[in-house]
């Protein structure tokens, strides 16, 4: 069983002395689909930012997709983040911009012919059922709606891995069902996928496993 992600006794403290996780220890197979649950404020959302160089561990060894990304030289990480898709809680959408040219930025970023940046933005848009909203503006779209952007964007470079931090938070119980669906839809094609929440319905429908954080330490 190939590994996606590997997080080896991994500890991030902060300067100021807050330690936010210590001693992190688990692994995430290729084409798992894996909950982060835990409390606010355990730790989830700076787990999540140390798979793709957000933020660095204090601590420990992380490897993704075999890669030691703790000796990668800060010229590499762009290269690391183009293999992740990555779903933040505050979206960072470009709200001058239109839905199409929000999911083809990150193509044209890393150099892609225009037609076939095109083709790709629009596959990405017509799988989180956007290609007709292509044209409006995020302010344009419902809360769902953007957060369906945002996977849009994540996914457009076709990524191995998706991480997404609390993406259901702000969104009603039929829009979080329809993102769930959607991030399992990644899964069934093999992209691993792993979603941060504290929503404990979503992880006893969805979850094969779930790791969960209490006070910075994985406690099941």
């Amino acid at each position: 069983m190939s590994v996606a992600v590997s997080f080896n006794g991994v500890g991030k403290r902060y300067a100021g002395g807050r330690q936010a996780l210590e001693n992190v220890t688990f692994e995430v197979a290729a084409g798992e689909m894996l909950f982060v649950t835990g409390h606010s404020g355990a730790g989830k959302s700076t787990l999540l930012k140390l798979v793709p160089l957000v933020e660095r561990p204090s601590s420990g060894a992380l490897l993704v997709n075999g890669q030691n990304v703790l000796a990668l030289r800060p010229a590499a990480v762009p290269y690391l983040r183009r293999t992740l898709g990555l779903v933040y809680q505050d979206q960072k959408l470009l709200y001058d911009r239109t839905v199409l040219d929000n999911v083809l930025l990150p193509l044209q970023v890393c150099g892609y012919p225009p037609g076939d940046a095109l083709r790709r933005a629009r596959a990405a848009l017509d799988k989180v059922g956007l290609l007709d909203r292509d044209r409006a503006l995020p302010v344009q779209l419902s809360g769902g709606e953007q957060q369906r952007l945002c996977v849009a964007r994540a996914v457009v470079n076709r990524p191995s891995v998706l991480i997404a931090d609390e993406p259901t938070a702000s969104l009603d119980t039929d829009a979080a069902l329809q993102m769930m669906e959607l991030f399992r839809s990644f899964n069934q094609v093999g992209v691993t996928v792993i979603v941060a929440t504290h929503d404990q319905a979503l992880v006893a429908r969805y979850a094969s496993r779930a790791v969960r954080l209490e006070q910075g330490r994985l406690a099941a």
